[in-house]
């Protein structure tokens, strides 16, 4: 029998993250009202859109680079080709999908799923503004991931898969719909292996990306679990003590995909 107060607690935590997120994407709205267009949300040098290069910046929408929240900068090292299929998940206000989008060119296409109404506004606000049509957004969460099998190419994601409560669902998820050869290539929050979850939960909140994160041995195991092979985990920097920012690349087997 499923144990309730388990299911009450993820839930709860899944709220946070939506309300924590939501909050966000208001926050970028509002500033964007304001004369000199909308600022970057105050975090600090470990998280935000410091990853990523000024010209990328500046090709973008302002608010698209205001919301960009995570703890790296995946469309840097994905080694996307012209025409590939890429599923950016936790899309935030869609920085890495518009990104993508220019790299994959028209005969390619780039989604973005986010689970917060707030964020998918600010995300194809953003779209029109860049008048990128090879994109699309889609609203529910990465532990049920709305496309069907064998249809991306490429999935990556900016610091969210730590937010999740099941995350080896979203790792089936990622595997059942990547094409055979196909990729991940994620920025998330990792764990030294010694590091137990009290310790991180110790560090820093769920919904600020560090208690739920797993450790280097967990990430591996859950990634060979789901299938998945030529598994990569590269810290990038620290984000707490005994916490880091990674680089994370594995592949479906079944096919040939460039790397």
């Amino acid at each position: 029998m499923p144990d309730q107060s388990t299911d009450l607690r993820a839930n709860d935590l899944r709220e946070t993250v939506r309300e924590r997120y939501a909050a966000a994407a208001v926050q970028v709205s509002e500033g964007g009202t304001a004369c000199c267009g909308p600022q970057a949300i105050e975090i600090d040098d470990t998280f935000g859109s410091t990853f990523y290069a000024a010209d990328e910046r500046n090709a973008l929408p302002a608010e698209a680079v205001a919301a960009s929240l995570g703890c790296g900068n995946p469309t840097a090292v994905a080694d996307l080709h012209e025409g590939e299929r890429v599923l950016d998940l936790g899309s935030g206000g869609g920085i890495d999908v518009l990104l993508s989008a220019r790299r994959v060119g028209p005969t390619g296409k780039a989604y973005g799923l986010d689970m917060t109404e707030e964020m998918l506004q600010l995300a194809l606000a953003s779209q029109k503004k860049a008048g990128a049509t090879n994109v699309e957004f889609l609203k529910g969460t990465i532990e049920a991931i709305p496309l069907p099998a064998n249809t991306i190419d490429v999935v990556i994601s900016n610091c969210v898969i730590n937010l999740s409560t099941d995350k080896s669902a979203v790792f089936a998820e990622m595997f059942r719909v990547l094409t055979p050869g196909g990729r991940i290539s994620i920025s998330d929050v990792v764990a030294d292996d010694e590091l137990a979850p009290a310790q991180r939960a110790e560090r820093g909140d769920y919904a600020g990306c560090i208690a739920g994160a797993l450790s280097f041995a967990e990430y591996r195991d859950g990634l060979g679990a789901a299938g998945f092979t030529d598994i990569e985990l590269a810290p990038t920097h620290a984000v707490a003590d005994g916490m880091h920012s990674a680089v994370v690349r594995a592949t479906k087997p079944g096919g040939s995909s460039p790397r």
